[in-house]
This record gives C-alpha cells, sequence and structure tokens, in this order.
C-alpha cells in the first residue's frame, strides 16, 4: 500500500449543518466568561480564582469549584519553586505530557517515573501499586519540587508517607487522585497534613490528569488572566 500524501489537503469542507462557534478566540473568551458569569468564586482569592477557572474548564464542570481547597500558601509555594527552576514531579504520564512547556517559567523539568524499569520490582518488593513505588524514586529530587498526582491514591499516600518519615519535602503538592477506593480518604489526609505542606486538592472522588495538567499550566504562567 503505497505512503499517504500528509502533503494533500481536502479540497473542501464538509458542508455545514449546524450552528456552532468555530472562532477560536471567541470560543477561548466565551468560554472562560461563561465560567465566570455562572460560578460563585467569591471565597477564593483572584489568584486562586484563576487556577479555579482554568480546572473547571478542564473538567466542564463549574460545581468543580464547591471541592477545591486551596492551602493559604500554595499559589505562592508553587510558583516561586517554578521559578527558581524546580521540577514538576507526577505520578501520571497523561501529566507529563500535557504540562504546556512553554509555559514553565524556568524550563523545568516534567518527570513521571511510572515506566522506569526499577518501579516493578520495587512494588513487587514492598507490596504496594507501581505508582506509589514511583514516588519513592524521585528521591531528593523531591526536596523543593512541585509534585502533581493525579491517577493513584496510593502515590499521595506515599508521599505523605516520606514526608512523615522525615524525607525530602516538597514546595507544593496538587493533589487530586482520581477513583472510588482511597481518592477521597487520601485527599483528606493531605488537606489535614501535619506537615505545613501546601496543597491543592479537590475533595471527593473527583479528580484525574486533566485537573492536574490544568492546575499546573495555570499557577506556570503568573499573568494568566483567564
Amino acid at each position: 500500500m503505497p505512503d499517504a500524501d500528509v502533503t494533500a489537503l481536502p479540497a473542501a469542507p464538509p458542508t455545514r449543518r449546524y450552528a456552532y462557534e468555530t472562532d477560536p478566540g471567541s470560543i477561548y473568551r466565551d468560554s472562560f466568561a461563561t465560567i465566570r458569569a455562572e460560578t460563585d468564586l467569591s471565597r477564593l482569592r483572584p489568584d486562586e480564582s484563576v487556577v479555579a477557572v482554568r480546572m473547571i474548564h478542564a473538567a466542564g464542570d463549574t460545581g468543580l469549584v464547591d471541592d477545591l481547597a486551596f492551602h493559604p500558601r500554595l499559589i505562592g509555594a508553587a510558583r516561586d519553586a517554578l521559578r527558581a527552576g524546580a521540577p514538576v514531579l507526577t505520578d501520571a504520564q497523561m501529566i507529563a505530557s500535557g504540562v504546556t512547556r512553554r509555559r514553565l517559567p524556568a524550563g523545568n523539568e516534567v518527570r513521571c517515573l511510572l515506566h522506569d524499569p526499577r518501579t516493578t520490582g520495587l512494588a513487587r518488593a514492598w507490596g504496594t501499586t507501581r505508582s506509589a513505588a514511583a514516588v519513592s524514586l524521585w528521591g531528593d529530587e523531591l526536596e523543593g519540587a512541585v509534585v502533581a498526582i493525579g491517577n493513584a491514591p496510593t502515590a499521595l499516600f506515599h508521599l505523605l508517607e516520606i514526608v512523615a518519615d522525615g524525607g525530602p519535602r516538597p514546595a507544593a503538592v496538587i493533589g487530586i487522585p482520581v477513583g472510588f477506593i482511597g481518592s477521597a480518604e487520601s485527599k483528606r489526609a493531605l488537606a489535614a497534613n501535619p506537615y505545613d505542606l501546601p496543597f491543592l486538592v479537590v475533595h471527593g472522588r473527583r479528580g484525574g490528569s486533566a485537573l492536574c495538567v490544568a492546575a499546573i499550566n495555570a499557577l506556570a504562567t503568573e499573568d494568566e488572566l483567564a
């Protein structure tokens, strides 16, 4: 079968049969205007509202704001760390792939070690998940890092246990693991942590890579006006 000609373009668009907005700028502006019109952001600070709006946009759910909880130092701690060149450490490759590199202020490294060849053996030896084992592989890189956990509650619990044992402390933790087993509990544990770790959580079962990516991208762009 011959290779497709990637330079070939369709001769014409399909026949327009529906009424819908096609201008990218209008879609962008109207989306965020709709979120702000339909969401009560009054309990959030302006910088927190920017992050919240981005996350609501990613979720398509204005009710998300009711489950958002920001540590009072989360915004400042995360942005200071990113400006200083701290890495972004994640539990899911989807998060690492979704972070917009041009938004990062210092060419920050974004790392996920879930597929590191050491992860499976470590998880088996410790009787835990690969996601949790991968957190331990961050090692000293965890000190002062920005952590984004959007998939595995076990990874978030494991992170808290590392800190409790006197291990490296991240600068900020975006803790939004999704799921039905351990998700809500891990986020409650982060929000109640006695180690004064700055955090952002979405309480309950909701979470996931898209919300983490939205939060990191918003935190990385200090002049964001969405």
